[in-house]
């Protein structure tokens, strides 16, 4: 929360709020804009994700200012609330709880909706962004020392005027230690947004753009039906797919399964078909050797009748980058451990 005088917000962020999960990620936001960040995200909503993946991408002078740490700060401004009646006592609003003065400054339309809302996920995330991503350059500028990061924390919650005043985050005997455990709550949780590193990948082929854009999906979670070329979303129950201890929860987690996540990956350049066995057929004219595996080449297991029943994309150095099954997230593990090595079919160029 925003203070611009001694009333500090932090603590004081209304409860979390549970969330519904939302059939795809805000269109015209792709997380390919952020795919230099360090490390991917858990546990944010998926409506959060890619507004927060771009604020981090755009403050290119301040690396500290990771996804991890805004979801950290947006849990304890209001639990990633998206009622508009997330207003506290001092009339901080919003997600990421905005006063007036604040945001006169750093308000923006980014979501292209035509107004600059502090109710809007994206417009205020991307403020937060944008002013988390200054108080860090006043935060080296000042001279003061200590992790930068709780000094922009701490100005955002208090002011920076409070910081230069205790010269660095002030003490708990102050304003009831608000600010202080405001700071300290969020260093602490920022373990629990971080997600896996990041894939690096090279290359202008193909395959290689095709591997970059399914590992800016790193760490969405797997839904049984769900994604396609446009992204993540809502998947269904089937069978026995799509259940987590008897319940369907495939229908309420927007994410992908494996081969939605290589079609994503290829859209639009290659447009393969929706299944791993359509897939299958639609590249076997084109067969690759262990040997000659590329970066984005698509990798096959079947079951001992010989059909396919899933594929990933090699990802380099013996590496699979795949969606595995429900529960479980989009990750990049050893080739030979993503699946049974026996179903292991071979591979395919698309």
């Amino acid at each position: 929360m925003k203070v611009l005088s001694g009333a500090v917000l932090a603590l004081l962020a209304l409860p979390a709020i549970a969330l519904a999960l939302i059939a795809a990620l805000i269109t015209g936001v792709g997380a390919d804009s952020a795919a230099a960040a360090s490390t991917t995200l858990r546990g944010v909503p998926p409506e959060f994700e890619p507004w927060i993946l771009k604020a981090v991408a755009e403050c290119k002078d301040n690396p500290e200012l990771t996804p991890a740490l805004m979801a950290a700060q947006l849990q304890q401004e209001s639990g990633f609330s998206t009622s508009r009646k997330t207003v506290s006592y001092a009339s901080a609003r919003g997600p990421a709880q905005f006063v007036d003065g604040t945001w006169a400054t750093y308000r923006n339309d980014a979501d292209g909706n035509g107004r600059a809302d502090p109710f809007d996920v994206g417009d205020a995330v991307t403020a937060q962004g944008r002013y988390m991503c200054s108080l860090l350059t006043d935060a080296k500028a000042s001279g003061i020392g200590g992790d930068v990061r709780r000094l922009a924390l701490a100005g955002y919650n208090a002011g920076w005027g409070a910081v230069l005043r205790f010269h660095g985050v002030p003490p708990k005997s102050w304003s009831g230690g608000q600010t202080y455990w405001y700071v300290t709550n969020i260093m602490n949780m920022m373990k629990d947004f971080e997600g896996a590193p990041r894939l690096s990948v090279g290359g202008s082929g193909a395959g290689s753009q095709a591997l970059r854009r399914a590992a800016a999906r790193i760490g969405t979670p797997y839904a049984y039906g769900g994604g396609g070329p446009g992204g993540p979303s809502r998947g269904y129950c089937e069978g026995g797919n799509g259940f987590t201890d008897g319940r369907c929860t495939a229908s309420t987690t927007s994410g992908f399964d494996c081969s939605s996540l290589v079609q994503y990956a290829y859209w639009p350049h290659t447009q393969l078909p929706r299944t791993a066995a359509a897939q299958y057929q639609a590249t076997s004219h084109r067969p690759v050797t262990r040997g000659e595996l590329r970066p984005g080449d698509l990798l096959f297991w079947a079951h001992r009748d010989g059909s396919i029943y899933h594929v990933g994309l090699y990802a380099g150095d013996g590496r699979v980058l795949h969606a595995p099954r429900t529960g479980r997230q989009v990750e990049v593990v050893p080739l030979d451990s993503a699946m049974p090595t026996g179903d292991y079919r071979g591979a395919t160029r698309a």
